[in-house]
């Protein structure tokens, strides 16, 4: 279902899909299984296909891939200080893959932040409803977002995040390059494969995509979504599985900390990590990435947070403690 931007705010039941972002409420009867990543305690990865009789925001279910076995505890958040505990029995990474956080400072170091959506989408359906090639399978070009109950676009949370966390980033000596600013110059926008090719090209150190969630009221908290295993047309994300993994988890580490937010109650198993594979901004990405869905704007205490600018600072901060940890800052 597609809005424009004079509509009034979306009602408790509607949705609103996110080419990057899972959307459970159009997918009734979808059983998700979610990615527990508890760095601990994880056995082996299966790759799972998830059956959907519902509609959803492509041709196919999406697909996850989630541990064999892992701790049905909380994990305690990673420190800032202390280096991500790879899974037991990781390989190294493969030669070429962007060093995650070589102590050589943040100098020099580039940042790609992508603030998902844009406000001009809502006026631009049919240019953002244009299918594109993600590597393995093609899905519309961007979306509309969510918003809160009281109209707060998910947007406009997302740019304001993204410019407060370019300038905590910058504010420690790093190059930080934005995928786009709404506003006469990118009306609509960009498209999911233009967003990972700036990355790309940037020959970024790090990208993070930043959200906000749009599930039913009582699914409270944040998530990081991590690139899974892809191979296909233009997508190949064998080198950067692992640097993006230590990424999440050093942002789900910090941004718990300094927002006092919780993992997601609906996914993650507690871990505030998610590993997907259906999406064109981590499937076309040759740069370690991640995606940050910082709350859920359908809930009426999570949406409170996220509407807050002094909350908005101090997830922006988490998120930059987490990208400097991971660069060894």
């Amino acid at each position: 279902m597609r809005y424009d931007e004079s509509s009034p705010p979306l009602p408790e039941s509607s949705t609103s899909v996110s080419p990057d972002r899972p959307w459970y409420a159009r997918r009734s009867t979808l059983v998700v299984a979610a990615a527990a990543i508890a760095p601990a305690a994880l056995a082996g990865w299966v790759l799972t296909e998830v059956l959907s009789g519902g509609a959803g925001d492509d041709s196919r279910p999406p697909r996850i891939v989630m541990p064999l076995a892992a701790s049905a505890a909380v994990p305690s958040a990673p420190s800032a200080s202390a280096a991500p505990t790879p899974a037991p029995g990781a390989s190294a990474a493969p030669a070429g893959t962007p060093a995650p956080a070589a102590a050589k400072g943040l100098a020099g170091r580039t940042v790609v932040i992508d603030p998902g959506h844009n406000t001009g989408n809502f006026k631009h359906t049919t240019e953002i409803n244009r299918q594109v090639d993600i590597g393995t399978n093609r899905k519309e070009c961007d979306t509309t977002g969510t918003t809160t109950n009281s109209g707060y676009m998910e947007a406009e949370f997302s740019m304001d995040v993204s410019r407060r966390l370019r300038t905590a980033l910058e504010a420690k000596g790093l190059k930080v390059l934005l995928t786009h600013e709404a506003g006469k110059e990118r009306p609509f926008g960009p498209c999911i494969d233009e967003r990972a090719r700036i990355g790309n090209e940037a020959a970024a150190d790090a990208v993070v995509s930043v959200h906000a969630d749009g599930v039913s009221a009582g699914s409270r908290g944040f998530h990081v979504i991590l690139p899974a295993k892809v191979k296909g047309g233009g997508a190949d994300t064998a080198k950067i599985i692992e640097p993006s993994r230590q990424l999440g988890e050093r942002i789900a580490g910090n941004f718990a900390r300094t927002t006092g937010s919780a993992p997601a109650n609906y996914l993650g198993s507690g871990t505030g990590l998610v590993v997907r594979d259906d999406l064109g901004g981590l499937n076309l990405s040759t740069r370690p990435k991640v995606f940050i869905e910082c709350g859920n704007m359908r809930d009426a205490k999570d949406a409170a947070q996220l509407s807050s600018p002094e909350w908005r600072q101090k997830a922006a901060q988490g998120i930059a403690d987490g990208i400097v940890g991971f660069l060894g800052g």
